[in-house]
């Protein structure tokens, strides 16, 4: 009997020394990020707050992005006069969303990162690379954070200003032509009642498909539209097919090189949380411990009972 006590114990001892490993390598390479050493190609990462947030609120949000330091960062506020000045919005907009930015060398990629994803209820991650990427933003980490519960889309307007005012020009057109993807993809997913994740999807399919066809006109945008619409199974109103059409005939027109940003939209798998989520998300895994553990105590039960 004691022997059987034995094998237990040092089973189980085994598969959580493995549990606490695995999970252990991935915090490790979470941490080590150098947060306290200063790049001096790039500068200090820009923190950009909401306008709206109280002294309080600004103290969580530098908190939630890890900004201990603000001798690390520089800071900024972004206001609705941004918002009026970047992508044509109302300047007596609310902000609240709030946003890191931390330059990173070419073949990094765009990393997004929402920290606080249960107090940004429309934009995904998948939204604000298409939109980043769209607006000429790459190799970089962009983190986004908010203290209360809002759509997410003044960050979009703090991480342009936090790029307009390191030294770097974005282009007007792609601000406002990325908001207005930024805009569809959240109307897409509330009005037609499609998953975040498919809407996401549905925009990076259309580009890649725009990247490998150089389409020249009007038309052959509508069918590249249509093509992809058909090919993953969604279905829109006539309204919604036109405001599609319209949205990537103006991304054509103003020449965004669709190959790039496709190529930078795969960096995202690199995203350390993703990586994070698919080790504890591994549910074949776990369900195979718990199976293990299953059948090893009913053979113990099995045994006591046969004594």
């Amino acid at each position: 009997m004691i022997k059987w006590f034995n094998i237990v114990a040092i089973t189980c001892a085994f598969f959580l020394a493995m549990s606490f490993s695995i999970v252990g390598e991935v915090a490790a390479s979470d941490g080590n990020n150098n947060s306290d050493s200063i790049n001096e190609k790039y500068g200090l990462p820009i923190l950009v707050l909401g306008e709206a947030l109280s002294d309080a609120q600004k103290d969580e949000v530098r908190s939630l992005l890890g900004v201990d330091n603000p001798d690390m960062v520089q800071e900024y506020i972004v206001t609705g006069e941004d918002l009026a000045n970047y992508i044509g919005g109302d300047s007596s907009s609310n902000m609240y969303s709030s946003a890191k930015i931390t330059r990173k060398d070419p073949g990094n990629g765009l990393v997004i990162d929402i920290v606080s994803s249960e107090n940004i209820t429309e934009v995904t991650t998948e939204m604000y690379a298409n939109a980043l990427l769209t607006a000429g933003i790459e190799n970089a980490l962009v983190e986004v954070a908010s203290p209360l519960k809002v759509s997410g889309h003044s960050a979009l307007t703090g991480i342009y200003k936090a790029y307009n005012v390191d030294g770097e020009s974005l282009d007007k057109d792609r601000m406002e032509v990325a908001n207005e993807e930024l805009e569809i993809a959240t109307d897409l997913a509330d009005e037609e009642g499609m998953d975040q994740a498919k809407v996401s999807e549905l925009l990076t399919e259309i580009k890649k498909a725009i990247s490998e066809q150089n389409p020249a006109t009007k038309e052959d945008i509508e069918r590249i539209v249509q093509e992809q619409l058909d090919a993953l199974n969604i279905e829109l109103s006539p309204e919604d097919r036109e405001m599609l059409t319209n949205l990537f005939e103006k991304m054509r027109a103003i020449n965004i090189d669709f190959g790039n940003v496709q190529s930078q939209l795969e960096d995202i798998a690199g995203d350390i949380k993703s990586k994070i989520e698919e080790v504890t998300g591994n549910t074949g895994f776990w369900k195979s411990v718990a199976t293990f553990f299953e059948d090893l105590f009913a053979g113990i039960s099995n045994l006591f009972s046969t004594n």
